[in-house]
């Protein structure tokens, strides 16, 4: 290989330094390679050491190069051979004519020049070029813009003005070229031409305006490019011709010369105005009524550009922390109301397609076997089904492809910017070539330099908006995603059938609604790069290959054995993510079970074992994460070590396969600059790959849900029924799934219009199904149901929503403010007004936490009497209620006298007391219509509803004078109190204890039947009673569940710390250091390559080749190592502090007092257990790997930048400041947005959660639209935050990059400032370092605020890890003796309590002395503290004074649990959860089949347990809802009897079940819990009439404490209310 030689050795001078008057000519013995390329051999980038010999060795081409010497040059040697080029022909004639091309005045030169025809023709046309080519496009954009039009302002005017001025002007050009014609100077064609065509662009250019104003555009991207290109055409004649003129001391074309100074005025004045906006558009389609609008829609094209239109919302948040109030409105088509049917409407399409070939399959089969006749066989048929069921099951409707329709052309816009932009990427790799040839010729004019480091400054600042414009569309395009697949679920949601929701957990669909619909929004991020990736490694090895030659070959060689490997990290990535899901689902479903039914777990002492559950959940789900993590942490390795290997690997084999190959600093250097760019696609590839893979996984499983069947609208005939009739049902069979038994069959009912029908029957007959079978919850089997008219439904369980108790009775329906008092006084709610806390605009808890099961029940009734249906079901609405209440409400409401009297209602009763009112009464037994009629008529049939009246009631007679004289004494005066039933409870079975019984009503008998009016009064006084079950400090506006509060600032130090704790200090320390290094060996390695570009080449070849080449291989495979090092202390401290957090949350909240969870929505914990862990499980340390990469890669950067050139110095304060100021701007805006997206996601899961639960109800009322809106609405609050983060990430993008660009500029600059001191290496090494930094510096304030941002979850975590805990569960000193209580003596001393700090005393003072043994009934309006008396025996509640003895130990001064497991209860609401009937029993497992069975055998259960096939391992649906309410509470008392403590509390726990039940649990009670002492909250006295005493509490004291009878002889409220219940 030749030496090194000087650029213009073969010149007889140096261009631009010639003597004055002549050129510089090469010498005659070069003429033959004459024509190469000064700045490089081939044109093709070679460095220009090399001299010749390149083009030589490859046949002496000679290529077209960016900078050809003296073509042309006057008295060049081989002017006379050289073909005339084109455009010579255009100028070179005629007055005024030039060359099109002259080097020595262009580029050989220190005052460069473009020759007169080059800047009339090539430079004046760019801008023209320009306009036309992207005026088709643009005119079809414009054409289907309906912004509506734009009044003509004073700026359009104007503007419409310069542009006929410049119109005059070109053609006042074009009118003097002619009037040259006939003055006899003939100008060169191109004075005709280009005046000609700059006129028509102008006029384009002016009637654009117009045409823009009528289709609303305010301000034209299109023109503002055009006027900015052509100002910078006109830059360069602008300094020519002064420069000519100056020179040659004269102007020679004085009306040209003037028109050009004229036009450039005008094209700087048109790029002026252009920058400013129009007036808005007179008329828009859709009015903006937005009280805070995006002000994208208005700002300006610049303005869209660099994002400046978000500035004064950083501006905000720097000054102050942002509020939810602050965030612009999202833009219309973005909002759910526009994306969301967009989806569906495809969805649908793709539906009816599957649906359509499906049946197209099934014909052409059919017809296929037609046609063979018989000459088929019957396997072959066989076959033919099989085959064709298979097809039909994989023919499901593409969820993929809606997707694709809908969002995928808003997406291609930004594939069309990802391409421009990965071009630009190769075209400053090629500058720095250019760059470091010039640096190696001394002789070179300066201002090439200059112009190359300007040139890449130009270039990237392109490249940055660009990017910036393909990630906005990019990130919307996920957002649009997330918004409609959650919209599709919730809609699915509210329609899919019964089997459909046993399959699908509420956890599990609400992780379809987060973590799946986001798996979408990150895969998008980088979607683009399944063909950007592979497009940049080809146009990579292609730039490499002109540099290096075959060598380039092994380095891709590795690569692709590199892809294997990828490939393999990312299927077990994807295995991992699967099973990590899973076990993601389980722990979220169960803790959103923990977390409903956590005051059961708190009364059994359960919460060790769910916690157990939990912590084994989450350990198998630590366990895949540790593995994925230690997978993570080889990726990691390949990501920093596979481009080094691919470039140690070129290296080597270029300097090894031939000692004449050297390795200099433009090779070496540009490779390194190509490798870089090589390093994100090559290792973003296979994590896109592996993305893809997880989203497809998510994909399946929401596909999977959407084709869940769903309920057949049609089941129920709404239109055709028999005249006369409101519900007709057929034959009908239903059941709750297709692969389950009937529950009902062989149905045949007519309800007449305005009736009143009572439905009865044992536990589990199917009353309430009948309900759902009329509201078309069931699935139809046969038979036909017809319902006429609006329906309103209560069911057996209300549902109350999150909202104040005014919106839950008004449901969406307007204020009728008499008839909504009306309907307050008839459903006995206007008592409970008055001591809520705000009345009816008081906020209700989450499941009507913050109301008794009585109020909520009355509440639920409410909302159906308001709603003015025509048919009202009314599932056992009274069972819940006190009987004066029941009462009450019966003749108010329900009854023939009541506000529904006209109405038809369906009511499903367990009390007889008001059957002898209604119109019809329907006996189910079995699933089955036993017996119809009214009651006389039944009674009168003798058939069992006759005898089980029969049993119950001792005298028929009385049964109606009772009745009716309640009616008549009481109705008038006051609500009525008591008992749901009028009956005693026993049956003729148990002959003993009901010899017991008739012996009291003999007793009663001879009480007195006067003194009815001081019953009366102490009934009046009873009533006024407080009625407070609020948990909730009386707080202004009546708020119960507080809106939680976005945390604002800084996150604290203290985070950090915590996290950093969790994680191990040492760990962290360690990991820091690790990084330190790799960064060390990182600089070494690159500095150590410099060293050896700059060895000197002697005799052809570098010495030490293979020092060189070992010592540059170990240090960057000790930087892959110290990386993947790191990156494996990191995943182990990531997954210490992921245990860590959680253990440290679950254990808190199991321990959380009962009062956090009745004023915490459930939403609000379940997001921290699943959004706030999965942040800590993978977000985070990720964040930290990318914090400390980024730091230690720019910090290096600024390090060998100024070693190489120390001048650099001077602009890095400067610098520094700038990205130090944007970047704090960022931080403090982007932060907050994080935390309020933070807190508007919980009310989606939470709404979401609360709809699930309450669909019957939604459907029922027909509220399934105003639901989905609700839900709409919410969605588009969170994606405000996610909009605006969105958009701040743009706009610090486009300013930190900006930064990043001055970087390389001021590199370059100086490299050029000080070339004499520099040697090629160093320049090579420190503009390829800066052309890095870029992305890193964007990259290091982007992950400082994502960890900032993320760590909030830490702090989130940490808030709920510390929150108040309920007193110790064992206290190891103060244990009770073993086997306590032996008597069950219970001692209240003085006691008191209340709800909650604050808040007034529930019960007050109360003494009382219980012994051992003894039957209690407590009795007493809601609210008046009965509740509150057991759960004070449980610790639920702490004593504000006084205590609690049992056996003589005061319950305050040992642990919860030892207390709790001593202790049963059957509590109020029944709550299973989902998994076995025995884990249901026992779980922890202390109990043998044989005492499981026995349980239930006693609690009535044995027949229905032992008719599963599981038997004891039955699988309960979450809630337990296969099975009845009253089976549920059937179970509660299997569990009872299991314990057998000595002492038994029944809150309420027999108001839902039927009579009959009712006797069994009661009879099982007193024989099993004989010598237990008993505690019962009756809402039917008739259970507590032969109890030893019976506990009256009014207003959270003691009324009256004696037994039955003595209370019944004293004529107090205990009298007034065994009075009403037909009990005295």
């Amino acid at each position: 290989m030749k030496k090194k030689v000087s650029l213009f050795r073969d010149w007889d001078c140096v261009p631009g330094q010639a003597p004055q008057g002549r050129d510089c000519f090469r010498k005659k013995s070069e003429q033959g390679t004459a024509r190469k390329n000064v700045l490089g051999g081939d044109g093709r980038g070679a460095s220009v050491g090399e001299g010749g010999e390149e083009g030589v060795g490859r046949g002496g081409s000679t290529a077209v190069t960016p900078f050809p010497l003296s073509a042309g040059a006057p008295g060049s040697a081989w002017l006379d051979t050289a073909p005339l080029c084109p455009m010579d022909a255009l100028c070179g004639s005629g007055e005024f004519g030039s060359k099109f091309w002259d080097s020595n005045l262009t580029l050989h030169t220190d005052k460069p020049d473009l020759t007169p025809c080059f800047q009339n023709s090539l430079l004046a046309w760019v801008p023209c070029m320009y306009l036309w080519i992207s005026l088709p496009c643009y005119l079809l954009y414009l054409r289907h813009q309906t912004k509506g039009y734009i009044i003509l302002s004073g700026l359009c005017r104007l503007k419409t003005a310069v542009g006929i001025l410049l119109w005059c002007v070109t053609w006042a050009d074009l009118f003097y070229s002619f009037s040259g014609l006939v003055r006899g100077s003939i100008p060169a064609p191109i004075y005709f031409v280009t005046p000609l065509i700059m006129g028509i662009t102008m006029l384009l250019a002016t009637l654009l305006i117009q045409y823009e104003r009528l289709r609303g555009v305010r301000s034209s991207g299109i023109l503002i490019i055009f006027w900015f290109l052509s100002c910078l055409c006109a830059i360069i004649p602008f300094r020519s011709k002064i420069l000519t003129a100056l020179a040659e001391g004269e102007i020679k074309d004085t009306f040209r010369f003037t028109t050009f100074y004229i036009y450039f005025a005008l094209i700087l004045i048109s790029l002026i105005l252009s920058c400013f906006k129009d007036r808005p558009p007179f008329f828009t389609p859709s009015v903006n009524v937005d009280p805070n609008p995006c002000p994208e829609a208005n700002a300006g094209f610049l303005s869209r550009l660099t994002f400046w239109w978000f500035t004064d919302l950083a501006i905000l948040g720097y000054r102050q922390p942002l509020e939810e109030k602050d965030l612009w409105s999202l833009n219309e088509e973005d909002t759910s109301r526009i994306v969301v049917p967009r989806l569906l409407k495809e969805w649908e399409k793709q539906r009816i397609q599957a649906k359509q070939s499906q049946s197209v399959a099934f014909t052409k089969s059919t017809s296929e076997k037609v046609s063979k006749g018989r000459r088929v066989k019957k396997e072959e048929v066989g076959e033919g089904e099989v085959l064709l069921s298979d097809r039909s099951k994989k023919k499901e409707p593409s969820f993929l492809r809606a997707l694709l329709i809908t969002f995928g052309p808003y997406f291609l816009i930004s594939s069309f910017y990802k391409l421009i932009q990965d071009l630009l990427a190769f075209v400053n790799p090629q500058l720095l070539s250019i760059l470091i040839r010039f640096i190696s010729n001394p002789k070179a004019p300066t201002w090439w330099g200059f112009f190359i480091a300007g040139l890449m400054f130009g270039c990237s600042v392109i490249q940055i908006l660009i990017l910036h414009q393909n990630f906005k569309y990019v990130f919307v395009t996920g957002m649009r995603l997330r918004t409609g697949i959650i919209g599709v679920i919730y809609r699915k949601a509210l329609v899919i059938n019964n089997s459909a929701k046993r399959s699908s957990t509420l956890g599990e669909i609400a992780n379809l609604m987060s973590v799946d619909a986001q798996r979408f929004t990150d895969l998008v991020t980088f979607l683009n790069m399944l063909w950007s990736a592979p497009l940049q490694i080809i146009l990579a090895i292609y730039f490499l290959w002109q540099k290096l030659g075959p060598p380039v070959l092994a380095g891709v060689a590795v690569m692709i054995l590199l892809i294997p490997l990828n490939g393999a990290i990312a299927m077990k990535t994807r295995a991992f993510q699967v099973k990590q899901m899973g076990y993601k689902d389980s722990r979220i479903k169960l803790m959103n079970e923990i977390l409903s039914g956590i005051k059961v777990l708190k009364l059994y002492a359960w919460e060790p074992s769910f916690s157990k559950m939990i912590e084994k959940i989450r350990g198998g789900e630590l366990r895949v994460l540790r593995k994925a993590s230690f997978l993570n942490a080889v990726s990691t390795f390949t990501w920093f070590s596979a481009p080094f290997l691919v470039s140690l690997t070129t290296f080597s084999v270029y300097v090894l396969v031939d000692e004449k190959n050297i390795l200099d600093a433009e090779k070496a250097f540009v490779s390194l600059s190509l490798f870089n760019i090589l390093r994100f696609p090559l290792n973003v590839l296979p994590q896109v790959i592996s993305n893809l893979v997880q989203t497809s996984v998510s994909l399946k499983r929401i596909q999977h849900f959407l084709n869940y069947e769903e309920l057949d609208t049609q089941c129920v005939d709404k239109k055709t029924i028999s005249p006369g009739y409101a519900i007709t049902i057929d034959n009908g069979s239903f059941t709750w799934a297709h692969d389950q038994p009937p529950i009902l069959h062989s149905l045949n009912l007519r309800v007449p219009k305005g009736a009143l029908v009572a439905i009865v029957g044992p536990v589990g007959c199917g009353k309430s199904s009948l309900i759902s079978a009329l509201l078309g919850e069931m699935e139809k089997l046969e038979g036909r149901v017809a319902v006429k008219g609006s329906v309103a439904y209560v069911p057996q369980q209300a549902w109350i929503q999150n909202v104040t108790l005014q919106d839950n009775i008004l449901f969406g329906k307007s204020m009728d403010r008499k008839r909504y008092q009306g309907i307050l006084d008839a459903c006995a709610l206007l008592t409970d007004l008055d001591v809520l806390p705000a009345g009816d605009q008081t906020e209700i808890g989450e499941k009507g936490i913050n109301l008794s099961g009585g109020q909520r029940q009355r509440v639920s009734l409410a909302r159906a009497v308001y709603n003015d249906a025509d048919i009202f079901l009314l599932d056992d609405p009274l069972s819940a209620v006190d009987s004066h209440v029941a009462k009450h409400i019966f003749d108010r409401v329900i009854g023939p006298e009541g506000v529904l009297g006209e109405k038809t209602r369906i009511l499903v009763t367990h009390g007889v007391s008001f059957l002898s009112q209604v119109d019809l009464i329907i006996v189910l037994g079995d699933g089955q219509v036993s017996e119809v009629g009214s009651f006389s008529n039944l009674l009168q049939q003798e058939g069992a509803f006759a005898e089980f009246l029969h049993n119950y009631v001792p005298d028929d007679e009385n049964f109606h004078e009772e009745d009716s004289a309640t009616v008549l004494d009481d109705e008038e005066i006051m609500l009525v109190e008591d008992t749901l039933s009028n009956l005693t409870d026993l049956t003729d079975s148990e002959p003993v204890t009901n010899e017991v019984r008739k012996q009291f009503l003999r007793h009663l008998s001879v009480v007195s039947t006067e003194g009815e009016g001081p019953g009366r009064l102490s009934i009046r006084r009873h009533l006024g009673s407080v009625e407070k079950k609020v948990l909730e400090p009386p707080v202004t506006h009546g708020e119960l569940i507080q809106a939680e509060i976005a945390k604002t600032g800084t996150v604290k130090f203290t985070v950090y710390w915590s996290y950093a704790k969790a994680v191990g200090i040492c760990t962290s320390l360690t990991v820091c250091i690790l990084y330190s290094c790799q960064s060390a060996a990182a600089i070494g390695a690159n500095i150590w390559l410099s060293d050896w570009t700059n060895e000197p080449v002697i005799n052809g070849t570098q010495g030490n080749t293979s020092m060189y080449l070992g010592v540059y291989g170990a240090l960057g495979l000790l930087q892959g190592v110290l990386v993947m090092v790191s990156a494996f202390t990191l995943a182990i401290g990531g997954i210490q502090a992921a245990q860590t957090l959680h253990s440290n949350l679950l254990t808190n909240k199991m321990h959380s007092p009962q009062a956090f969870y009745d004023t915490t929505p459930t939403g609000r914990i379940l997001n921290r257990f699943s959004k706030d862990i999965y942040v800590i499980d993978e977000v985070i340390p990720f964040s930290i790997l990318m914090v400390l990469g980024t730091f230690f890669n720019s910090t290096s950067t600024l390090v060998v930048i100024m070693s190489s050139t120390p001048l650099f110095a001077v602009v890095i304060i400067p610098l520094a400041a700038l990205y130090i100021f944007v970047q704090r701007f960022y931080v403090a805006t982007s932060r907050q947005l994080k935390r309020l997206e933070s807190i508007s996601r919980s009310p989606i899961y939470s709404h979401f959660t609360e709809t699930v639960t309450g669909t019957s109800v939604i459907r029922a009322y027909g509220r399934a639209h105003d639901f989905t809106a609700i839900s709409d609405a919410k969605v588009d609050v969170n994606q405000k935050s996610c909009y605006t983060t969105i958009i701040s990430n743009r706009w610090l993008g486009i300013r930190v990059e900006f930064v990043g660009t001055c970087v390389v500029l001021f590199a370059a600059l100086f490299a050029v400032i000080s070339r004499e001191s520099l040697n090629a290496g160093l320049v090579g090494l420190s503009v390829s370092y800066a052309l890095q930094v870029t992305m890193a510096l964007n990259w290091m304030v982007r992950m400082a605020s994502d960890l900032e941002s993320n760590i909030v979850a830490v702090e989130r975590v940490r808030e709920y890890s510390e929150t108040k805990t309920e007193a110790p569960w064992v206290i190891e000193g103060s244990r009770p003796p073993p086997g306590w209580p032996h008597q069950g003596k219970v001692e209240f001393v003085n006691y008191s309590v209340r709800y909650r700090e604050g808040l007034e005393l529930v019960l007050k003072n109360l003494s009382l002395q219980v012994k051992g043994g003894e039957k209690v009934g407590i009795v007493g309006r809601t609210g008046a503290g009965k509740s509150s008396m057991t759960l004070c025996l449980f610790r639920i509640l702490e004593a504000a004074q006084g205590e609690i003895r049992i056996d003589g130990v005061n319950i305050a001064t040992i642990g919860l649990h030892d207390l709790r497991s001593k202790l049963t209860i059957i509590p109020q609401d029944p709550v299973l959860f989902s998994g076995t009937l025995r884990m249901n029993l026992d779980p922890f497992g202390n109990y043998s089949e044989e005492e499981m069975w026995q349980a239930l055998e006693l609690s009535n259960l044995h027949k229905f347990v032992s008719s599963q096939p599981e038997g004891l391992d039955f699988e309960c649906s979450e809630g337990g809802e296969n099975l009845s309410v009253g089976q549920r509470q059937l179970v509660c008392l299997a569990r009872a009897l299991l314990r057998k403590t000595q002492i038994l509390v029944l809150d309420e726990a027999t108001a839902a079940i039927d009579l009959e039940t009712d006797d069994l649990i009661q009879a099982t009670i007193r024989t099993q819990f004989e010598s237990c002492t008993v505690l019962t909250i009756a809402h039917r006295l008739n259970t507590i009439m032969d109890y030893t005493r019976v506990l009256v509490l009014d207003k959270g004291m003691i009324a009256e404490f004696d037994s039955p009878a003595n209370l019944i002889t004293a004529r107090g409220i205990f009298y007034g209310m065994a009075k009403d219940a037909g009990l005295a």
